[in-house]
């Protein structure tokens, strides 16, 4: 990232289904089997831990979800297995030497070639969210093992971050001089610095994101790999003592970091990473953590926020509305009311995105896609069309059927039709006519602030002279497949132009959210009432 940065094939369903849904509506026509059967789907309760059968499948988002799942492989650093990416080669192969750690893996988060701990821990969160809400649907559409993988490539380097409780790496590499440098990371020359927060340099925000990151984790991988889940417990919890005994932002025990994820405040990441180790442990401690003691100075309740790498809060309220929602052990009174103040705190969030809503937010284009700042200006519709078609699913599963929003009422299917509404915006419907995600249609940007998409595989160069490939006239060599770049201005217009990185520059944490929005928009199923 540079500085100022802020940042059909249809699925047949299970013959039971079908009967299920035609005994409740009795011989009618097709068409209105096929939309119950959705709403069917989505209201049932579950009393178990594995969602109803997924409905048919939506091709666009199918094929545009196998698209955005591959940028993760773009950005892997290290010894690559099964590389799906023909132009990326092994890189990074040193990082952590000169601590003695091997900090190889991970992912590079941007155009640059840096690893960043704050978006990439929360690229994790965002990506173990949308496997353990919508795990059955990637499943449906073979992408499921993909996410796991990249999920894990994530968390592996995270744990050999996290040497010891009270230390955690938090980024390898100067900025400064990686910006100063053009080259694929196959062919980095410069120095790789690793930086760290300790007990003397604290760094709570990153600290409780790591954690939110390894429990969420844990609960993804805990059927799958149970010890690995527990090792990823083990580290959430650390992690976390260790963030909120030692409260500090790390924007300020590592000043070079301001120009580029400057942090905003900590509390909404405390929050956060407690609502994890909630749903990960069953603790009722960590319940009273984001309620009784920490829930007034922390939550923000009633100030509707954007969702972020930055801003925890909504994602937060939204988090703990499932327990609203769907219940969980060890609430008294006191903690419910609390909770249902995360609750109503969502409930405005929700308004405020739909557009016809009385309390509409006015931070949206004119063809109306969620628009809050130049910088990367698709991170909020992303974040905020997941949340919505999340919630909407918390509602049909719960059978909540109506949303009130300053006397008007409104519907969970609102919800998702503008979730649907920032997808398709995306992918194609949109004033430019062309997609803001690379290798989806036919056109797409073709000019990527991405160093190792922009140099020729066989090109020689060094740190300077590859900037005549930033410089280049000619279209990326390499594609950088599923590539989200930051997407257009509020007049919704967009200039593919390689140097224009505040536009053309992708993200690994901005593609998670379109991942997670995809995943729940690919088909329809009920969410799971537990994680655990």
């Amino acid at each position: 990232m540079e500085s100022h940065k802020k940042g059909e094939e249809t699925k047949s369903n299970d013959w039971l289904c079908w009967t299920l849904v035609l005994v409740l509506v009795g011989l009618v026509a097709s068409a209105s089997v096929l939309t119950l059967l959705s709403y069917f789907k989505h209201s049932k309760s579950k009393t178990g831990g594995v969602p109803d059968c997924p409905g048919p499948v939506v091709a666009q988002y199918a094929y545009a979800l196998d698209i955005a799942m591959r940028f993760f492989d773009v950005q892997k650093s290290g010894k690559l297995v099964d590389n799906r990416i023909w132009w990326r080669g092994d890189s990074g192969l040193q990082d952590g030497s000169d601590e003695n750690l091997d900090l190889s893996k991970g992912m590079y988060d941007a155009g640059d070639l840096i690893k960043f701990g704050l978006p990439m821990a929360f690229t994790a969160t965002i990506l173990s969210w949308a496997i353990l809400e919508y795990g059955d649907q990637m499943d449906a559409v073979k992408q499921l093992g993909f996410a796991h993988d990249s999920l894990k490539w994530i968390t592996d380097y995270l744990i050999n971050a996290h040497p010891c409780p009270n230390v955690l790496y938090i980024q390898v590499g100067d900025p400064e001089v990686d910006h100063n440098c053009w080259q694929r990371p196959e062919t980095m020359t410069e120095k790789r610095p690793a930086l760290q927060i300790n007990t003397s340099f604290p760094g709570t925000e990153v600290a409780a994101e790591t954690a939110a990151a390894m429990a969420s984790a844990s609960l993804v991988f805990k059927k799958v790999n149970s010890s690995y889940s527990n090792l990823l417990l083990m580290h959430a919890q650390q992690l976390f003592t260790f963030a909120d005994t030692f409260r500090g932002s790390y924007s300020l025990s590592i000043p070079q970091v301001q120009k580029y994820y400057n942090s905003t405040g900590y509390g909404d990441e405390l929050l956060w990473a407690a609502a994890w180790l909630h749903h990960a442990t069953g603790d009722e401690s960590y319940l009273n953590y984001v309620t009784e003691i920490n829930g007034q100075a922390f939550s923000s309740w009633g100030s509707p926020s954007w969702f972020s790498w930055d801003d925890k809060h909504a994602g937060t309220q939204v988090l703990l509305s499932r327990i609203s929602y769907f219940g969980a052990k060890g609430i008294s009174g006191a903690e419910n009311i609390d909770i249902q103040m995360y609750r109503k705190t969502a409930e405005v969030v929700m308004c405020e995105l739909l557009p016809d809503s009385p309390t509409a937010t006015s931070s949206r284009t004119q063809n109306g896609l969620i628009w809050v700042i130049n910088w990367h200006s698709l991170q909020h519709s992303m974040a905020s069309a997941f949340l919505a078609v999340l919630y909407s699913d918390y509602m049909l599963t719960s059978q909540t059927e109506i949303l009130y929003c300053d006397g008007e009422t409104y519907k969970p299917e609102d919800l998702r039709e503008f979730a649907k509404s920032q997808a398709d915006y995306v992918l194609g419907q949109n004033p430019m006519e062309m997609s803001y995600l690379v290798g989806y249609g036919s056109n797409y940007p073709r000019y990527v602030h991405h160093r190792g998409s922009s140099i020729p595989v066989d090109a020689e160069t060094g740190c300077r002279d590859g900037f005549k490939w930033l410089y280049s006239p000619e279209p990326n060599p390499n594609l950088a497949v599923g590539a989200l770049v930051g997407g257009p201005f509020f007049n919704d217009t967009y200039v593919d132009y390689r140097n224009n990185s505040m536009q053309s520059e992708p993200s690994t944490y901005n593609n998670a959210l379109l991942v997670a929005l995809l995943s729940g928009l690919v088909t329809t199923s009920s969410v799971v009432q537990s994680f655990s």
